[in-house]
């Protein structure tokens, strides 16, 4: 079994992210193989990285306490789905602090992405990818689920309509269970 952690990286009141989450978090909880965990960011709610020394010299010892339970987190995995909004060409601050807080639990392992926006958040999931594979020894699966003007497909009662994004969604699963059970082995 892969240890898949979904990360809802908006902290915004009001947000949209959680639709988005809810569903990929459902789609890999429905393969077999997974063991999938939804985590929120709004669940770790980390200050600013201002901490005395770059997490990869502190070997895992962290001194906030928040960070420890979200290192602790991150470590049980054996990949990552980041479900991520646009802001502004660029990815919110509450998940740079995630990726910035720790640093060898990240290492070598596969994250996917869903990204949504108005472009659907191609542009910071361009900036994800860079981020986590040349800082933290992640490896990016090459497809990605794109949710461009998301909003559109609710329906009247409020509900999310997937339709449109299941075969990206099947695509991305495929690629980060093929490069989750690669990695895993070489981690061992």
């Amino acid at each position: 079994m892969l240890k898949i952690k979904v990360v809802l990286a908006s902290v915004r009141e009001g947000r949209f992210g959680e639709k988005p989450a809810t569903w990929i978090f459902n789609k890999a909880k429905a393969r077999e193989g997974f063991d999938v965990e939804l985590l929120d960011l709004k669940d770790y709610p980390l200050p600013r990285f201002a901490e005395p020394q770059v997490p990869a010299m502190l070997g895992g010892n962290y001194t906030n306490e928040i960070a420890k339970k979200w290192a602790a987190k991150v470590a049980e995995a054996d990949g990552f789905i980041f479900v991520t909004p646009e802001y502004n060409h660029g990815y919110p601050s509450s998940l740079k602090d995630a990726l910035d807080y720790i640093f060898g639990e990240w290492n070598n392992k596969p994250v996917a992405f869903v990204g949504y926006g108005a472009n659907g958040g191609v542009r910071s999931v361009e900036q994800l990818k860079q981020v986590v594979n040349s800082n933290l020894a992640m490896h990016p699966v090459p497809s990605t689920v794109n949710m461009e003007h998301p909003w559109n497909f609710l329906k009247e009662d409020g509900s999310f309509d997937t339709t449109h994004f299941e075969k990206a969604g099947d695509g991305m699963l495929d690629q980060l269970a093929w490069l989750g059970e690669a990695l895993k082995a070489a981690r061992k």
